[in-house]
């Protein structure tokens, strides 16, 4: 077999032993690998690299289109950036995928039964990191949800459960309150479970979603889900399963792909010896099969569950009664070299081969969409926040083809309307409807002048669109 070409990132703290220990096993096993070595991390944002990620190392990543990266230290304080989500959103690696597997009674865990995979949307929603502040009391971030990654995701995850043969997917949402953006997770799912009728699924809202997986996590076999739920359940599910230290991360896009451990790159005990390199090992199957060699990744997993079943473990994961050997991070590759070729004798054996997953390009949809006003943000902190004084104000600068319609604080309806208990920031939504029967953009910035003659300012505005004749924006609390 030719030799496949990676990139190797050896990280921060802990992360060129446990890279070491990985490649030296990777190695033993005769993987067909050569590496390119690039730094990121800290190194580079000592360099005055924001985003921890040098520039010439694009190209060298962008050749191989595989990245197995130890964990980085993202420096404390505001302008730097996460080396993880600039590799992600800058090569569209759009699928995280995280397994979290019990493996009992060989490391402690209180669901021995535990087998299930998080898939979660690794490129949107509040993790767009557009955050802005409005007003002396106000901030705001953006959660952004777009059609075509929801379809990306959500279409991965079926045919990820396709390929293992897995038998439910649910998807997990917060769309009983963001009807847009979650909602549109939620429809997508919908639309695309019908493609899918040997698998059984379901929908959960996020809360007690969470809830249910965290006591009984044998209920669940794949989660689908958007960016920050997901980094929520996958530590859930990797702690409840025995431990973080054993868990690995698969970030996939239609052409690149970077392999990880989800855990940090613990300074405090790097040097030491005692680091678990399984969870970046595990990641390394994971590439094995990305690769086409599932075959060579079930060879080194399969030794890895030997060693884990022998009772030789790490201090993370070492437990009286459980554990017959505590061993340091060499020890440990030693003893999975030692087991290469073995499968194991009570935990289940693992098999991979052609499990290789891709997912078409999204199409364009078409689609009728029309301006039918705009809310107005407002700061203003005068007359005891009185909405009927702004709102007199605001009527007073409607235009003809534009009108006052109502204004909220914080998302609750106080102009028309109203109650006195309602606690009001300086921060006022002021919606505005057309009168007739089209508006243009041209009405538009002729009623923010009128506003801005009257003496308010305006902070930020935003378009109300209909989309095929349905409402593309939220009502208010009260409304």
């Amino acid at each position: 077999m030719d030799k496949k070409k990676i990139v190797v990132a050896e990280g921060d703290g802990i992360g060129p032993e446990i890279m070491g220990s990985t490649l030296d096993i990777l190695r033993a096993a005769e993987a067909p690998l050569d590496y390119d070595f690039i730094t990121i991390g800290q190194a580079a944002y000592e360099k005055g690299i924001t985003s921890g990620f040098p520039s010439d190392g694009w190209d060298v990543l962008r050749q191989s289109g595989v990245l197995l990266k130890a964990p980085v230290t993202t420096p404390q304080g505001k302008g730097f950036k996460s080396v993880n989500v600039t590799i992600r959103k800058s090569l569209n690696l759009f699928a995280n995928v995280r397994p979290c597997k019990a493996y009992t009674p060989f490391v402690a865990s209180m669901h021995p039964g535990m087998n299930l995979v998080i898939i979660r949307e690794n490129e949107e929603d509040l993790y767009a990191g557009i955050e802005h502040r409005q007003t002396p009391e106000v901030t705001q971030v953006l959660k952004l949800i777009t059609r075509p990654g929801c379809e990306n995701i959500i279409r991965y995850a079926f045919a990820y459960a396709r390929a293992y043969g897995r038998k439910k997917v649910t998807c997990m949402t917060k769309d009983n309150i963001m009807k847009l953006t979650d909602g549109l997770f939620h429809q997508v799912f919908d639309e695309i479970r019908a493609e899918y009728p040997e698998i059984e699924t379901d929908h959960q809202i996020i809360d007690i979603g969470s809830a249910r997986l965290a006591t009984s996590p044998e209920w669940f076999d794949v989660i689908v889900t958007l960016n920050l739920y997901g980094d929520i359940l996958s530590d859930i599910t990797a702690q409840i399963a025995g431990s973080v230290g054993l868990a690995a991360s698969a970030n996939v896009g239609h052409n690149a792909a970077m392999f990880e451990a989800i855990h940090g790159s613990a300074p405090d005990i790097a040097g030491k010896d005692v680091a678990n390199p399984s969870g970046l090992l595990i990641a390394a199957t994971q590439m094995l099969v990305h690769l086409g060699m599932g075959e060579l990744g079930e060879k080194i997993k399969n030794a890895w569950l030997c060693t884990i079943e022998d009772g030789i473990h790490t201090p993370d994961i070492y437990r009286e009664g459980l554990s017959k050997q505590e061993v340091g991070t060499k020890q440990f590759t030693d003893a999975v070299i030692e087991r290469l070729g073995r499968t194991p004798a009570r935990l289940e054996a693992v098999r991979y081969a052609n499990k290789q997953i891709s997912v078409p390009p999204v199409s364009k949809i078409e689609t009728k969409k029309d301006l039918v006003g705009i809310d107005v943000f407002i700061c203003w902190d005068e007359s005891d926040r009185d909405p009927d004084v702004i709102g007199e104000g605001l009527l007073d600068a409607s235009t003809d083809k534009l009108k006052l319609k109502l204004i909220t604080n914080r998302g609750v309806l106080v102009y028309p309307g109203g109650i006195p208990e309602t606690f009001k920031t300086d921060h006022w939504r002021c919606r505005f409807r057309m009168t007739g029967e089209s508006v243009t953009y041209e009405d538009v910035v002729e009623l923010l002048s009128s506003i801005n003659s009257a003496g308010f300012e305006v902070i930020k505005t935003e378009n109300l669109y209909n989309f095929d004749g349905s409402a593309g924006y939220s009502m208010a609390q009260g409304e």
